[in-house]
């Protein structure tokens, strides 16, 4: 027997995802974005099943597009933040790779750079991140040198990035829109905008590429604000574990580090073998939501390295074996993440390789 504790991997419901995707947004091409290990779900197995269902992938850099060469990808790879060396436009060229340029150092680089053969370049234009881009003023500019370099096959993609699109109430990604148009109308040029939010909620921002990333494995980017299209996401990564002890513990006596939690009546606790160094979040706290045996149950204790503490009282028995759920199926991420201060994110992309991968629908 082995430790229970595991995330269990649904290709089925990365293969659905992918596809509302492409329904979305039928009239763009689909660029998959795995990086950091395909959001902590594990980059190659992810890849294999998206490459035949998409135009493109997408990475962070070249360290992590190689992993996926090695592997036997063959389709085209972005590299989101472009090259962090010169040398690395070279690798690029040999491993046909798709390239950002952002800034002028990256452009010189690439002016200066002898290629075996041309780069498709994608020129990433700053309407408001304020992280990465030029300057919308100078995006003339640097399309026209691009498209003139001979280490460019052409024309870039011109992109962008959304800094509020999963916030719909706010009007944020409608000015950066706005921005995004008055700048390219010009450029004659393929248009890319769309990450998951601005593909989900934001129907003029879908252009040539859209760049799902975090809706492919199906949580929602709005937290646990409702949304159509994110209703109709499917989770492909269900962490889960098992009790592995059932015990009463009087009124007035506490639970685990610290005695963080106390019982205020007469209640039944379930040990769960998962913890922090399975990565689920220490920060967690009383009364996070755990599934047992399918049903909602709150967290009583502080989260250990090992194990946590749930209180089952009004659960019907519960006993060894039982079966737990801590995201995925039946509990979305985001009502985990809410209460232990982060995002989804966050928790998917920190899961720890102590934590088994198991692939659990082809």
């Amino acid at each position: 027997m082995s430790r229970p504790s595991q995330a269990r991997l649904d290709l089925a419901a990365l293969r659905h995802n992918v596809a509302l995707a492409a329904e979305l947004a039928p009239n763009a091409k689909v660029m998959a974005v795995v990086k950091a290990n395909a959001y902590g779900h594990g980059a190659v197995t992810m890849a294999r099943e998206l490459e035949p269902r998409v135009d493109a992938m997408a990475v962070a850099c070249l360290e992590e597009a190689l992993e996926l060469r090695e592997s036997g990808i063959h389709a085209p790879i972005l590299l989101l933040e472009g090259v962090f060396e010169p040398a690395e436009l070279e690798v690029a060229a040999r491993e046909n790779l798709w390239v950002t340029v952002d800034n002028a150092v990256q452009l010189d680089w690439l002016e200066r750079a002898r290629l075996a053969k041309p780069l498709q370049c994608w020129l990433k234009i700053d309407t408001g991140m304020h992280r990465l881009g030029v300057e919308p003023a100078r995006a003339q500019a640097y399309f026209e040198r691009i498209a003139g370099c001979s280490n460019s096959v052409g024309k870039p993609v011109v992109s962008t990035h959304f800094s509020s699109a999963d916030e719909t109430e706010r009007d944020t990604t409608q000015r950066q829109l706005a921005l995004f148009e008055q700048v390219t109308a010009p450029l004659a040029a393929l248009r890319s905008a769309a990450n998951s939010p601005g593909l989900l909620a934001w129907p003029a921002s879908h252009y040539d590429w859209v760049r799902p990333g975090y809706m492919l494995w199906g949580n929602s980017p709005f937290g646990s604000a409702l949304q159509a299209n994110a209703a109709r996401l499917r989770p492909v990564m269900t962490l889960c574990s098992a009790v592995i002890s059932v015990r009463e513990v009087a009124t007035g006596d506490s639970v685990g580090y610290g005695e963080s939690w106390t019982a205020s009546r007469p209640s039944r606790i379930a040990t769960v073998t998962v913890g922090y160094g399975d990565g689920y979040p220490r920060t967690a706290g009383n009364g996070t939501p755990v599934l047992v045996n399918g049903r909602r149950a709150p967290l009583a204790g502080r989260v250990s390295m090992d194990m946590i503490t749930v209180d089952v009282t009004d659960l019907e028995a519960v006993k060894v074996g039982d079966p737990v759920v801590l995201w995925g199926e039946g509990l979305p991420v985001a009502d985990v993440a809410e209460p232990a201060g982060t995002i989804g994110y966050e928790l998917l992309t920190r899961m720890p390789q102590r934590c088994p991968r198991v692939v659990v629908s082809a």
